[in-house]
């Protein structure tokens, strides 16, 4: 099967699709295999810079679209990354991510707007049964250093986990997504430097799982063959 990394969030523009591209970009660079689930069947924000890329000759990165959770996540093929980048708002197909995810994304913006509802919805995953160890929080759209500092604090409090290093507001990332890059290919490397950060500790998180999961397969064929 595959591990799967959804990007969920409470409200729309927080960088969810900025994120699920600059993740693809990252695992297809190590050579494994990534495909990206657009669940916005209206805007398709990911299924057209997927276009942009294949027209500009980029590393291939799959994008498909699904109208729902459930096709979404029958799709899954053993031994891939499958980015699930769901609509905005919390809802029951939230949950339904989040129970098969093996790692639930949240990006938020630094404001009290922004960081209220993204606690409050993982608080309602934890509530449903959703293991908190599984649940992370991605800084996106940041000002500065003292409003990152301050998400973070206010993210320490709720009890949840904040990924190292961030996604800042730069023209330079919606530059690149015009070309079909992810926010981590901008061609200036001065202003991918948070976003490297941000980029590698969920990266190192994503590897953990696929190596996880490869040695729990080997080790159900190994028994399957006794």
């Amino acid at each position: 099967m595959a591990v799967i990394v959804a990007l969920v969030s409470q409200k729309g523009g927080t960088g969810k699709s900025t994120l699920a591209r600059a993740l693809g970009a990252v695992v297809a660079h190590t050579g494994h295999k990534v495909r990206i689930a657009d669940l916005d069947d209206q805007q398709q924000t990911v299924i057209e810079w997927g276009k942009l890329r294949e027209d500009s000759n980029l590393s291939s990165i799959e994008v498909q679209a699904f109208s729902d959770v459930a096709n979404a996540l029958s799709s899954q093929r053993e031994g891939e990354l499958l980015i699930i980048d769901a609509p905005a708002r919390a809802s029951r197909s939230t949950l339904e991510i989040a129970r098969h995810a093996d790692l639930v994304v949240q990006p938020t913006g630094g404001s009290v707007d922004d960081l209220r509802p993204a606690v409050l919805l993982f608080h309602e995953l934890v509530s449903a049964g959703i293991p908190k160890a599984r649940l992370v929080i991605a800084l996106c759209r940041i000002l500065g250093e003292r409003e990152e500092d301050i998400a973070r604090a206010y993210i320490a409090k709720a009890g949840f986990t904040v990924l190292p290093g961030s996604m800042p507001e730069r023209l330079a990332y919606r530059e690149a997504h015009n070309r079909g890059q992810a926010a981590n290919e901008a061609k200036d490397r001065a202003v991918r430097q948070r976003v490297d950060q941000l980029m590698d500790a969920l990266f190192d998180k994503v590897d953990a799982q696929l190596k996880a999961k490869a040695r729990r397969e080997r080790a159900t064929r190994g028994a399957k063959s006794k």
